[in-house]
């Protein structure tokens, strides 16, 4: 998955925690539950295969049927250029397929539906179809279909979130945004299967895959006379999307299941499958579902009940890390969307750093992932996952639990019990409430936000959940993004996709900086990433570095968890690979009987 199709992720990733196993108040005397459970050798490491080849001669056809793990109904925007969480990103894999390729170090590589040609010194990406790429209703996918997407998302009606540092970076974009010109004069078509893309600046973020080389097509031959306001809710767009992947969308029951078959037109040969179905299924149900040989496959699956199927008789599981965290953020200001960018707001609830990182010492983050995870999550030191390891700084303190910082940098910073109900008031010496969004979904979605509320309050805060209790998926993402006035913390994960460049998730014209978070020192560390000295190595490991350093420092918002990943994966599934880099395609995939195993 692209950084530019940045995954909002399900917030419930969380268990039940009784406070005693935390460590108590005082990190001086007493062990936290991971520490514990290390020295009893209760904690173990767990490795995982990614690759999965079964036994068995493959059938011919046959159907794929695959469960959607979340306990919301799906948004269903089928558009790399519109969508905005991971389910939908999950439901797309099938048949919006990307034009790139990338290898295992998240790199564009020449293997998909178009090669690059990068020339450093003239800034221009030279991007060409190779032949026989085809939409899903036979027409050819052509280079005004490249153009269109930039266009779209370029176009001052567009509605999504991915108009960015990224595209502004794309010489004549922001005249053509601002509708100065009709055209965008750094985009030129050189043929039916060639654009050509010229850059104002170029870093080596922009051979990562969403680094800054747009990776999406839209068909312009369906999508032309819809206006690019109404796209998002247009039946092009949720009804009867095309894409040139491997299979296409039969039918849609919206918010609950999709049907795909095969795509003759696939530019990689008809898949072995004939039919691919996808089921939204609630997380406290897959495991029996599972067990039942209903489905092949279950995407998203929640790792806070792992040890109810790590048996799982007739299934593989295959595990990796993700390109994702949770974390904690703190609202500092608002969008403004006439400008395009965040406006910090200094007199905010949360605006006082030291609140900030008070609150972030208050949480056992290792505690919640050892004991409650089976090791399938850890404590996160960094907004930056360890899959990135040329970058992220595994030397970065971060914020373990330690009670006792909490309490002397709330003390220093003013917040103190004035009158005597051991709830801090601000520094005026006002009731201090702050108002905690936080998702439903799963059964341990409430008793990790009350485990929250009461390590807070541990140190003298008052937190209540937003409304009084936990919010829906997709309100949940709909009201943090508008920025609630009811809302002074939220607790959600991030999806990185493949590149780690963090300026289209803490910058100050990202859409997704949802803490509303800018300083002109930050400008300055996240455009010395993006620079061109950052081809230097040594100078890209720094910059990213500083800005771990800094973001961390200032805490708008709190990595809490890096998280790994399952697949279960049933015993008649041939050829699965989920190994980062592997360019696994769906048209591969076989079964080796007409329904799923159940030993």
């Amino acid at each position: 998955m692209n950084k530019k199709k940045y995954g909002l992720l399900t917030g419930t990733a969380a268990i039940a925690l009784i406070l005693a196993a935390c460590g108590g108040t005082d990190t001086n005397t007493d062990k936290s539950a991971a520490e514990t459970s290390k020295e009893s050798g209760e904690t173990k490491a767990i490795d995982f295969e990614t690759v999965v080849e079964n036994e068995g001669d493959v059938i011919d056809g046959g159907t794929l049927q695959v469960a959607l793990v979340t306990d919301s109904p799906f948004q269903g925007i089928f558009s790399q250029e519109l969508y905005e969480d991971n389910y939908d990103a999950n439901l797309m894999e099938f048949a919006l397929e990307s034009l790139f390729s990338t290898d295992d170090n998240f790199m564009i590589s020449n293997d998909g539906a178009a090669t690059l040609d990068f020339d450093q010194d003239a800034k221009t990406a030279t991007i060409t179809l190779k032949d026989g790429v085809t939409w899903s209703d036979g027409e050819p996918v052509t280079a005004e279909d490249m153009l269109y997407s930039y266009e779209v998302i370029g176009n001052k009606d567009y509605t999504g979130i991915r108009y960015d540092s990224t595209f502004t970076n794309i010489v004549g974009m922001e005249e053509y945004h601002n509708g100065e010109t009709e055209t965008i004069s750094g985009i030129t078509v050189e043929d039916d299967q060639t654009i050509k893309v010229e850059y104002l600046t170029v870093s080596p973020t922009i051979l990562q895959a969403g680094g800054g080389i747009w990776s999406s097509a839209m068909p312009k031959h369906q999508l032309k006379n819809v206006a690019i306001a109404d796209l998002v809710s247009s039946p092009e767009i949720r009804e009867t999307p095309l894409g040139f992947g491997p299979f296409k969308v039969e039918n849609i029951v919206p918010g609950e299941s999709v049907e795909y078959s095969a795509n003759e037109h696939y530019y990689k040969g008809k898949p072995q499958l004939d039919n691919v179905i996808v089921e939204v299924v609630p997380a406290s149900s897959i495991v029996a579902s599972l067990e039942s040989g209903k489905y092949d496959l279950a995407l998203s699956m929640p790792t806070d009940t792992y040890d109810s199927y790590k048996d799982l008789a007739g299934y593989t599981l295959l595990g990796r890390e993700e390109l994702s965290y949770t974390y904690v953020g703190f609202k500092l200001g608002a969008w403004d969307s006439e400008k395009g960018e965040v406006i910090p707001d200094p007199d905010a609830k949360m605006a006082n750093k030291s609140l900030r990182q008070a609150m972030a010492y208050a949480l056992d983050n290792d505690a919640v992932g050892q004991k409650f995870y089976s090791g399938l999550r850890s404590g996160a030191n960094s907004l930056i996952p360890p899959v990135f390891a040329d970058v992220h700084d595994a030397d970065l303190e971060g914020y373990t639990y330690d009670t006792d910082k909490a309490n002397k940098l709330l003390d220093d910073a003013g917040y103190k019990d004035v009158d005597g109900d051991d709830i801090r008031e601000d520094p005026e010496g006002e009731k201090l409430t702050i108002n905690f969004a936080s998702m439903a979904g799963g059964e341990i979605a409430e008793p990790l936000a009350e485990y929250y509320m009461q390590s807070w309050q541990q140190i003298g805060l008052d937190v209540e959940l937003t409304d009084g209790r936990l919010l829906e998926f997709n309100s949940f993402y709909d009201r943090v993004q508008a920025d609630d006035k009811e809302i002074d913390i939220y607790q959600a994960a991030w999806g990185t996709g493949t590149d780690p460049t963090p300026s289209g998730l803490y910058g100050r014209t990202a859409e997704f900086n949802l803490a509303r978070y800018a300083t002109e020192e930050h400008d300055e560390l996240l455009a010395a990433i993006e620079s061109e000295d950052a081809w230097d190595l040594d100078y890209k490991v720094d910059a990213f570095h500083k800005w771990q350093e800094f973001i961390s420092d200032e805490a708008p918002v709190i990595p809490t968890l890096f998280r790994n990943e399952i697949l279960p994966v049933n015993n008649r599934v041939k050829n699965y690979d989920w190994t980062y880099g592997s360019n696994f395609g769906w048209n591969t995939i076989g079964v080796t009987a007409d329904a799923p195993l159940k030993k």
